[in-house]
């Protein structure tokens, strides 16, 4: 299983390090978690440069992708850069976060669904005619967004519990989470992300 983290410059920190943080406690043979950027490094939007793992063309042949955000994201959505981009919901896992909407919108791949997103990119994703809901996550089959930094927890989350089960993903949060409030946090990301898992996941 690979995860492709899109992080480009002036990313978020917080978007790509958390779902990077908690994607990378699962422990199974093959679980694979990478940062996926256009350049060989990016800086984000406090000046903390990272050195990528992949290109964009390898995130391509990912098994799941989360897309992040970041102060230059509705640049980026407008440039040539997402050329060597392609994500395909029928083979892959599409996450998107805060700002990742909007790349998910202009590759054509919500078709009529709502997303979540944070309050600047909003306005934005709402003039490509994408419906927005006051919430911090949704998921449509394999099709993920969250919105506001702190719900990548839910976005890795949805992403653990499809791909190796519940278990795996409440195992993962509870590890991250404050010490004292760990049930508190692993019920919260419950309450969000369970209705949008299958039955069978949840047995």
């Amino acid at each position: 299983m690979h995860i492709a983290i899109l992080t480009f410059d002036g990313f978020n920190e917080l978007d790509s390090m958390i779902a990077l943080g908690i994607l990378s406690r699962v422990q199974q043979p093959g679980w694979r978690v990478s940062i996926a950027s256009p350049t060989a490094r990016v800086t984000s939007m406090n000046g903390v440069t990272l050195a990528s793992h992949i290109s964009l063309a390898d995130a391509s042949a990912a098994d799941a992708v989360i897309i992040g955000s970041g102060i230059h994201t509705r640049a980026i959505a407008e440039s040539a850069v997402l050329a060597s981009l392609h994500l395909d919901p029928d083979r892959q896992l599409i996450g998107a976060q805060c700002s990742g909407a909007l790349i998910l919108a202009k590759l054509g791949l919500l078709n009529g669904l709502p997303v979540c997103t944070d309050l600047v990119t909003k306005p934005w994703v709402q003039a490509l005619g994408v419906d927005t809901l006051d919430q911090p996550f949704f998921a449509q089959g394999n099709i993920a967004t969250a919105g506001g930094c702190l719900a990548s927890q839910y976005l890795a989350f949805w992403l653990i519990a499809r791909q190796a089960g519940l278990e795996a993903a409440q195992k993962a949060l509870h590890y991250v989470a404050p010490v004292g409030e760990k049930e508190h946090y692993l019920a919260r990301a419950a309450s969000h992300v369970r209705p949008y898992l299958s039955e069978a996941l949840l047995i």
